[in-house]
């Protein structure tokens, strides 16, 4: 995986953390975002965040050698279309449908004709998303799990139109990644693939507990981390996946 390029548009938690992980891996990652801000916020998080490179190295993950080379092969740039000079693309931008659409159009036309363009997305339809480009063959959903530096998951959702070479590819990368790739179905019916729907379920009973004044949001989730060997409980998890990782 030495020679592959993937550039991750939006470098917020989940996007500073692929790059970080793909950098880890080999590749050479191209971290995108329009907020220097964010930039900037993503490369704290990559150097010394909670699960950045430094914290790996004290953690006995990497050697320093193998960090500061993983650093020097990440590229932050607020120029969308040097990030889509890449071999894959991931995006990870907010989750909003119109915005993933726009984003995908406009990766559709700066990427080299190869590229795989593929979604970070929880639950939109990768089919919606492939349809406003003009390589739907090449367009897959990867979902991984917050933080991804740590998370195995690497839910690979395939429609009708993905081609083996294309899953062949992504579930390779993700294997060389340290991930576990899984191959699902796309749906246009429900929010969601397998991972996030049983979470939904889980995190709607969980909530329904406090409503009901059964257990607290602490209690919940330290019952879950006992019980079921959890690394964090779901409303610590809500907490984590969107303001980061302290």
């Amino acid at each position: 995986m030495a020679e592959l390029v993937v550039g991750v548009i939006g470098a917020g938690v989940m996007g500073s953390g692929i790059a970080q992980v793909l950098a880890a891996a080999g590749c050479r990652a191209l971290a995108y975002d329009i907020s220097e801000a964010a930039l900037e916020k993503a490369r704290e998080l990559v150097s010394r965040g909670r699960y950045g490179l430094a914290g790996a190295v004290e953690r006995g993950k990497l050697s320093r050698e193998q960090a500061d080379a993983a650093l020097a092969r990440i590229e932050f740039t607020s120029q969308f279309e040097a990030a889509a000079q890449a071999d894959l693309v991931v995006e990870c931008v907010p989750e909003d449908l119109g915005l993933k659409l726009k984003t995908f159009r406009r990766l559709d036309a700066a990427a080299p004709a190869r590229a795989i363009l593929a979604s970070n997305t929880s639950g939109f339809p990768i089919a919606a998303l492939a349809g406003v480009t003009d390589r739907a063959d090449r367009v897959v959903g990867w979902h991984w799990a917050s933080p991804p530096p740590v998370m195995k998951l690497a839910e690979i959702v395939a429609t009708p139109e993905t081609s083996e070479a294309t899953l062949k590819t992504v579930c390779a990368l993700a294997s060389a990644c340290g991930k576990n790739p899984v191959v699902v179905k796309d749906t246009a019916t429900a929010w969601g693939f397998v991972a996030n729907r049983v979470y939904a379920a889980m995190l709607r009973e969980a909530a329904r507990v406090v409503d009901e004044g059964i257990a607290t949001h602490e209690q919940v989730n330290q019952l879950m981390v006992d019980c079921f060997r959890w690394p964090v409980g779901p409303f610590a998890m809500v907490k984590g996946a969107t303001g980061g990782w302290k």
